[in-house]
Formats: structure tokens, C-alpha cells, sequence
């Protein structure tokens, strides 16, 4: 079973899950898990599709934004709405959780509903160093 690692109330982050960690993410409460790795990117990962399937199953909403690298503003923005638009605490995973916890943060800085201090912070608590991602 993976940790999902608690960045704020609304958003948690986490490696690669495992199928039967969407059950457990609906029993924590989750509602909505978003997926930021790209099918294939690395041999014996679930697929989207496997992913999706086993969330519908548990009850939890879906959301696959792959993103390679650096997220673009496009994956920022979907993020950000995605997160803002559930009723409820989401999980996002990638590989180490490291894109996820990247890609959501941008959005909050753009947006002007975090500073870069408490995003710098909240990465931090939660396992991630976000201080050489967000600008100055």
C-alpha cells in the first residue's frame, strides 16, 4: 500500500498506487484521484484505463493529466480546475508524487491562492522541495 502524503485539506500526493489503493483512497474520503503519469512511462505500471476503472469501482472521480517533465500551463490550469471543482479531498500521483505536487502548486501560485512561502512550506511538510520550482 502507498502513503498518501497530506498537502493541504483538499489535495494529498503520492507515488504510483497500486490498484487496491483505490479503495483505500475512497475510505479515507477521497472523491477525486488525478493521474499525472503518462501511460507507458515506465515497464509494470497500471494504464490509465486500468486506473480509471479500478477508481469508478471504488467510487472515486477520474482524471488522467500526463504530464512529461516540466508541466505546461494547459496541465497546470486542468489541475488547478480539477482540484477546485471537487467536492471533496483529491489525490494526485505520478512516479514519486514529485510532478503532482509540482504541477498543483503552480496552479495555486498563478492563481493567487497560495503564496510561494506556504506553498514552499506545504511541499516541505509534505516530503517535497518546492523552493527552486516557484519564482521569487
Amino acid at each position: 500500500m502507498t502513503a498518501f502524503r497530506r498537502v493541504t485539506d483538499s489535495l494529498s500526493v503520492s507515488p504510483q498506487i497500486g490498484l487496491e489503493d483505490l479503495a483505500t483512497a475512497a475510505a479515507e474520503g477521497f472523491v477525486l484521484v488525478i493521474n499525472n503519469r503518462p501511460d507507458d512511462e515506465e515497464s509494470g505500471q497500471p494504464s490509465s484505463a486500468q486506473v480509471e476503472a479500478a477508481a469508478k469501482a471504488a467510487g472515486l472521480d477520474y482524471a488522467h493529466i500526463p504530464v512529461r517533465g516540466s508541466p505546461t500551463p494547459d496541465q497546470v490550469e486542468a489541475v488547478r480546475r480539477a482540484v477546485a471543482s471537487a467536492d471533496g479531498p483529491v489525490l494526485a500521483f505520478c512516479r514519486s508524487g514529485t510532478r503532482s505536487i509540482v504541477t498543483w502548486s503552480l496552479g495555486q501560485a498563478s492563481s493567487g491562492t497560495a503564496d510561494r512561502d506556504t506553498l514552499v512550506r506545504q511541499g516541505a511538510e509534505a516530503g517535497y522541495d518546492l523552493s527552486g520550482v516557484l519564482g521569487r
